[in-house]
C-alpha cells in the first residue's frame, strides 16, 4: 500500500505585528511561555538564520535555541499542536540550503552539546546533535581515540548537521562516510513518537516503529532490482535516501550483529524523517604516526590523471589543491608562508597524499614509494616530504580552509556550489574534470577546484554572478554536468547533501520508481510533510530566484560612508582572473555592500580553537554576537530588509554591541570579512543619526584632555578613592563600579626634548607616544627611549612646541566620530612627513595606536600619503627584530631575576602578524623562558570593559584563558602585555601588574 504525503500549506504561519513591535502568533506565545531557551522571531533574528553557506535565504517563522532535551521535545510538541513545520538546525554550514527554510528552526548548538555516553571497551560515544566535531575529538583524545569523519569544517560543524548530510572528509578512503560510522540514533518522529533507530534485531513489535518498519521492509523487496541497477557504486554517493540497507549484498547495510541497522537511513536523510536527539558513534584509534607527501604537477589534467595510480599505494587521504587556490593562499598572509614551503617551482596542481600508521619507519618508506611512483609517471623531484606534525598540520589548515579561501574572491562572480560534489570513478576523473572545464568555458566562466582526489570526488565551483546572469548559467551548467555524470556512472550528490541546489536532481539520478519510493519512505515518517519540508520529495527548482539570498528586488542604494571602500568595488574576470573598478561605483561608497557580502555564512567565525576570531560568539554563543551573524545583519540592514534606517537602525547596533573591534575576523576569515571596521562606518550611521552620549564624550575626547588631567591627578585620584565619590561618579558616566578608573599622570612628553636635527646620526627613530602611553603609562615610554638610545639610535618624538601631542584617533572612531579621526590622521601626517620622507621609521607602543597608521589611515582617502606613512610604522618589537635581521642593531643585555615570561598578545598583534617579535625579542634575554597564553581578546577592548552593561561580558571574555593562565603562572614569572587595555584587565581581573616588553628589555640592558 503506497503512502502519500498530506498537503501542507506553503505559509502555515502567519506572523503579525505586535503592540510590542515585534510578531505575534500562539506559536510564538507558547514558547515563549513554555520553553526555557530563546525564542526568537524578529526579524534580524529570522534574517540570521535565513541563510547558510549556500545562495539561499528563506525566512523562517522563528527560532528556538532549546536549553535541554526537555526543550526539544516541548518545542516539537507546540510545533506539532500549532501545525508548524520544523527544521533542525547545527552549525549552520551547510551548502545546498538544508537549513534554509519557512519553518521553525531549532537550533541545538549553544546548549545542547554534550557527551551523553561513552564505551571505551566497545568503541563507542553517544552525544548530541549539538556538539562540534572538533570539541568531540579533544574529548576523545585523551583516550587515544577519534572519530575519523574528518570534514573541513571541523571546528565549527555539529555532529547532528553531519549526521543530516551524510558528511564525508578528507579521509573517506581509510574510514567511510558518516553513514558508515554512526552506530545509533535516538530521534522523536513528526507524531512525537521516541524512537530508537539501530539494529533492526531489537525493534519492538506493535510499535509505530514496527509498523515504520514493515513499510521500509516491503519498499526495499519490491524494488530490489531497480535499487541494484540505479543505485550508483561509488563510495561518494549521497542523494536521497539510503534505501539500500536491506539489500543483502550491500556490505555498509549490517550493524555488527549481522542485521541492518536502521540509523543509516537517517544519516542523510536532512531532518526530512525525524528530529535527532542523540547519536551513538563510533569511534577509532588515533593514527600514531602521519606523514605527508606533497606532489606538484605541471598541469591539472596530469593530477588528476594520477589519482588513480596514487591510491594504489593505499594512502589515507589524497586531496587536490589547484592554481586557483594556491594563487588565492599566497595572498593572505596567515597562509602564505605555508603553501609558499609546499610548492616546487609553479605547480598548475598539487595533491597532498597522507599515510599513517604505527611504525614512523615504514611511513617515510611509503613517501619514498609516492616518489619513486612519480618519477615513474614522468614527474621526478615532484614529492615534497612532510614529516613533521606542526608543518602538516599547517597544510591540512590551508586546504581545510579551501572553500573558504575560494570565497575570498571581491566582485559579485562568486564560486557558486551545485555541482561540486558530483563523484565519477577514479579512471574516469582526468577525462571528467577535462570536459567539465570545457562546459564552464562554453559559458564564459572558469571553475575553481579542490579537495578529494582519492574518491573521485571534486569540488569545483564555476564562477557566477547569481545577480544577474547566474542563475541561467547554473542551469545549463547542471545539465551538461548531469550528463557526464551519468556517462561516467557517477553520483551527482557526492558530500554535502542534496538541499535546495540538488533535491530536483535525486528524481534524476534515481528514476521514477525509486523518487516515488522515497515519497513513500517520507510519507511512513512524517505524513504531514512537517519535518524540513520539500527537501529530498518534493524539492523546488534549484533556480528559484526568490529562494535566492541576491533573489529579485534585492538593491543596495548608494550610501554616503565614512570611509573609503572602493578596493571592495571590483568588478572580476572569471576566466582572466584580473579585477577592475566596477564602473560609476568606484568611490569611496561603492564598496560598502560588497565587502559586507564577501561574508558567505561558512561559519568559521564559530570555531574554539587557538585563535583571536570571535571572542563574544565565544562567550554568549548566540548567532547574533558572531562575525557571520553581525555581517548577515548589515547585509539585511543595507538592502533595506530591516527597515529604512540602514546602518544606523537598532538592531545593527544590537548586533554590534558587543563587538570588541579585535580585528580577529580581519586576519581568521578567510573570505577577508572585517567586523571592526564596519563597526566603524555602523557607529558613524548611529552617530549622525542620534547623537552620542555623555560617556562616550569623555572616552572620544580623551586625548584632549589627557595632558590636563595628568596636572590635576590628585583631584582624579581622590574622587576614585573615595567610595561615595567613586560610586556617584561611575554611575553617572555609566562606568561598572568594579572597574578601577584609570591614573593620569604626567605626561611624558612634556618632559623631553626633541633632538634639532633630522637625520643626522644615521640612526634615526622617531618614537610615537601615543595618549595612554603619554599621560597613563609614561614609565613604557621612558624605557622604550631608553633601549633605543641603548642601541645607538637618535630618538625623535612626535610633538611640536605650543601644539598638544599626536593621536591616532582610535577614541573619536569608537565613538563614530570619524571626521575628529581624521582631523587627528591629518595632524600625523602632517608631523611625520619630514621622517616618512627620509626613510625614517615611526616606532609605537601601544598596538591598537600604531597599527591604525597601518590599517584606519588607510580609510581616509589620504591617498599615497597614509600608505608611504604605513610602510614605515612599525611597533617597538617589530623595529628591533628588522634592524637585529639588518645587522644594525647591537644591544647587551643581562639575565633577569625572573626566570620566565608569560606572554599575552594583544589582538591587532595577533591580527597584522605582529606578535611573533614580541617572543623574539624576550628571547634575547638570556636565561629567560618565554611562554605564550594561547588566548583570544582579554575582554578589556578600550571603554569596552569599563561600560556598566558590558562589564560581565568583559571579564568572562577574560575568564575563558587569560586570567586563569595568569593565576596558575609559575612562581618567579612575569606576565607581559603590550596592550594598555590588556595590562588594566589583568590587573582588576587577577590582581597582577603586567609590563610591556619594552620595561623588560630596558630592565635587562
Amino acid at each position: 500500500m503506497a503512502h502519500k504525503l498530506s498537503p501542507l500549506p506553503i505559509r502555515p504561519i502567519h506572523l503579525v505585528p505586535s503592540a510590542a513591535g515585534g510578531l505575534s502568533t500562539p506559536l510564538l506565545a507558547r514558547l515563549r511561555r513554555e520553553l526555557r531557551g530563546d525564542v526568537l522571531f524578529d526579524a534580524a533574528s529570522r534574517g540570521r538564520y535565513a541563510t547558510d553557506a549556500s545562495i539561499y535565504q528563506i525566512m523562517p517563522i522563528g527560532v528556538v535555541v532549546p536549553r535541554d532535551q526537555a526543550d526539544v521535545l516541548l518545542a516539537l510538541e507546540i510545533a506539532r499542536d500549532q501545525k508548524a513545520p520544523v527544521l533542525a538546525r547545527g552549525a549552520g554550514t551547510s551548502q545546498c540550503g538544508q537549513t534554509t527554510g519557512e519553518a521553525l528552526v531549532i537550533d541545538t548548538s549553544k546548549w545542547l552539546n554534550k557527551v551523553v555516553d561513552f564505551d571505551l571497551q566497545a568503541r563507542t560515544v553517544t552525544v548530541e546533535p549539538g556538539m562540534v566535531l572538533d570539541h568531540l575529538n579533544a574529548w576523545l583524545k585523551p583516550h587515544g581515540l577519534w572519530f575519523p569523519v574528518d570534514v573541513s569544517t571541523a571546528a565549527q560543524c555539529t555532529i547532528g548537521g553531519m549526521a543530516g548530510n551524510n558528511s564525508c572528509g578528507s579521509r573517506s578512503i581509510e574510514y567511510g562516510n558518516m553513514v558508515h560510522n554512526v552506530r545509533a540514533v535516538d530521534a522523536v518522529l513528526a507524531d512525537g513518537t521516541q524512537a530508537h533507530f539501530g539494529s533492526l534485531r531489537n525493534t519492538p513489535e506493535g510499535t509505530r516503529m514496527a509498523g515504520i518498519v514493515q513499510g521500509l521492509r516491503g519498499i526495499a523487496a519490491r524494488e530490489r532490482d531497480e535499487i541494484a541497477e540505479r543505485v550508483p557504486k561509488v563510495l561518494r554517493r549521497v542523494a536521497g535516501y539510503n534505501i539500500d540497507i536491506f539489500d543483502c549484498q550491500n556490505p555498509r547495510a549490517y550493524a555488527d550483529d549481522g542485521v541492518a541497522n536502521l540509523a543509516q537511513l537517517l544519516v542523510g536523510s536532512e531532518g526530512t524523517l525525524a528530529y535527532s536527539r542523540q547519536l551513538t558513534l563510533d569511534v577509532v584509534p588515533l593514527p600514531v604516526n602521519k606523514v605527508l607527501g606533497v606532489v606538484n604537477f605541471p598541469t591539472f589534467y596530469k593530477a588528476m590523471d594520477s589519482a588513480q595510480h596514487i591510491v594504489k599505494l593505499k594512502p589515507m587521504a589524497v586531496e587536490l589543491i589547484d592554481r586557483t587556490m594556491i594563487d588565492l593562499a599566497i595572498g593572505n598572509p596567515a597562509f602564505r608562508p605555508v603553501i609558499e614551503q609546499a610548492l616546487v617551482g609553479q605547480p598548475k596542481a598539487i595533491l597532498l597524499v597522507e599515510f599513517a600508521g604505527d611504525d614512523k619507519a615504514a611511513q617515510l618508506a611509503r613517501l619514498g614509494e609516492l616518489a619513486d611512483l612519480m618519477g615513474d609517471l614522468g614527474l621526478p623531484g615532484s614529492v615534497i616530504f612532510m614529516s613533521e606534525a606542526s608543518a602538516q598540520k599547517a597544510l591540512w589548515d590551508v586546504r581545510k580552509a579551501g572553500l573558504n579561501i575560494m570565497m575570498s574572491m571581491k566582485g559579485d562572480g562568486k564560486p557558486v556550489s551545485f555541482i561540486e560534489d558530483c563523484a565519477v570513478p577514479l579512471n574516469h576523473l582526468a577525462e571528467y574534470t577535462s570536459r567539465l572545464t570545457d562546459v564552464f568555458h562554453k559559458h564564459g566562466t572558469e571553475g575553481t577546484w579542490y579537495a578529494h582526489a582519492s574518491v573521485g570526488t571534486l569540488h569545483v565551483r564555476p564562477i557566477l554572478d547569481m545577480r544577474r546572469d547566474g542563475a541561467v548559467k547554473m542551469r545549463a551548467i547542471a545539465q551538461e554536468a548531469s550528463e557526464l555524470v551519468h556517462e561516467y556512472q557517477g553520483a551527482y550528490s557526492g558530500e554535502h547533501g542534496d538541499g535546495l541546489c540538488r533535491g530536483e536532481w535525486v528524481a534524476w539520478q534515481y528514476g521514477p520508481r525509486i523518487n516515488e519510493a522515497f515519497r513513500e519512505i517520507k510519507a511512513l515518517f512524517d505524513p504531514d510533510n512537517r519535518f524540513s519540508p520539500d527537501r529530498i520529495v518534493r524539492p523546488p527548482k534549484m533556480d528559484d530566484r526568490r529562494n535566492f539570498r541576491f533573489g529579485p528586488g534585492y538593491d543596495t542604494p548608494a550610501i554616503d560612508t565614512a570611509l573609503d571602500w572602493s578596493a571592495w568595488n571590483v568588478e572580476r574576470d572569471p576566466l582572466s582572473g584580473e579585477e577592475s573598478a566596477a564602473g560609476t561605483g568606484g568611490d569611496k561608497t561603492g564598496g560598502l555592500a560588497k565587502a559586507v557580502e564577501m561574508c558567505n555564512n561558512n561559519g568559521h567565525c564559530r570555531k574554539f580553537d587557538a585563535g583571536t576570531m570571535c571572542p563574544s560568539y565565544r562567550v554568549t554563543r548566540d548567532e547574533q554576537h558572531v562575525t557571520r551573524g553581525r555581517a548577515n545583519t548589515l547585509r539585511l540592514a543595507i538592502s533595506g530588509q530591516l527597515g529604512s534606517a540602514g546602518l544606523a537602525s537598532l538592531e545593527v547596533k544590537e548586533a554590534l554591541d558587543l563587538c570588541v573591534s579585535c580585528k580577529g575576523c580581519k586576519r581568521d576569515c578567510p573570505t577577508g570579512v572585517d567586523m571592526a571596521k564596519f563597526k566603524i562606518e555602523a557607529r558613524s550611521a548611529w552617530a549622525k543619526r542620534h547623537g552620542i552620549t555623555l560617556r562616550e564624550r569623555l572616552i572620544a575626547f580623551m586625548p584632549r584632555y589627557a595632558p590636563l588631567a595628568g596636572k590635576l591627578r590628585w583631584a582624579m585620584a581622590l574622587a576614585d578613592n573615595i567610595p561615595i565619590v567613586s560610586a556617584w561618579l561611575k554611575r553617572r558616566i555609566g562606568f561598572a563600579p568594579q572597574r578601577s578608573l584609570p591614573r593620569f599622570k604626567p605626561a611624558f612628553l612634556s618632559t623631553v626634548k626633541a633632538p634639532s636635527a633630522i637625520g643626522g646620526s644615521g640612526k634615526d627613530v622617531v618614537l610615537f607616544v601615543d595618549t595612554f602611553n603619554n599621560s597613563l603609562e609614561p614609565e613604557n615610554a621612558r624605557a622604550a627611549q631608553r633601549v633605543l638610545e641603548a642601541a645607538g639610535y637618535t630618538v625623535h618624538f612626535n610633538i611640536k612646541a605650543g601644539e598638544r601631542p599626536l593621536c591616532c584617533g582610535r577614541t573619536f572612531l569608537a565613538a563614530g566620530l570619524v571626521g575628529q579621526a581624521k582631523i587627528e590622521a591629518r595632524r600625523v601626517l602632517d608631523t611625520f612627513k619630514p621622517f616618512v620622507e627620509r626613510g625614517i621609521p615611526i616606532v609605537g607602543l601601544e598596538p591598537s595606536c600604531l597599527l591604525s597608521l597601518r590599517d584606519e589611515f588607510l580609510d581616509y582617502g589620504y591617498g599615497d600619503e597614509a600608505r608611504q606613512l604605513a610602510r614605515q610604522a612599525f611597533l617597538f618589537e617589530e623595529f628591533l627584530v628588522r634592524e637585529k635581521t639588518a645587522g644594525r642593531l647591537s644591544l647587551p643585555l643581562k639575565a633577569l631575576a625572573v626566570e620566565q615570561a608569560l606572554v599575552h598578545g594583544h589582538c591587532h598583534q595577533k591580527a597584522f602578524g605582529a606578535f611573533t617579535p614580541v617572543q623574539t625579542v624576550l628571547g634575547w634575554i638570556p636565561g629567560l623562558k618565554v611562554s605564550i597564553i594561547e588566548s583570544s581578546c582579554c575582554g578589556m577592548a578600550g571603554s569596552f570593559g569599563y561600560e556598566a552593561e558590558h562589564i560581565e561580558t568583559s571579564l568572562a571574555m577574560a575568564e575563558l584563558t587569560l586570567l586563569p593562565a595568569v593565576r596558575q603562572r609559575p612562581a618567579g614569572s612575569v606576565v607581559v602585555a603590550d596592550g594598555t587595555s590588556c595590562r588594566h584587565q589583568i590587573h582588576d581581573g587577577a590582581d597582577v601588574d603586567a609590563v610591556h616588553v619594552a620595561c623588560i628589555l630596558a630592565a635587562a640592558l
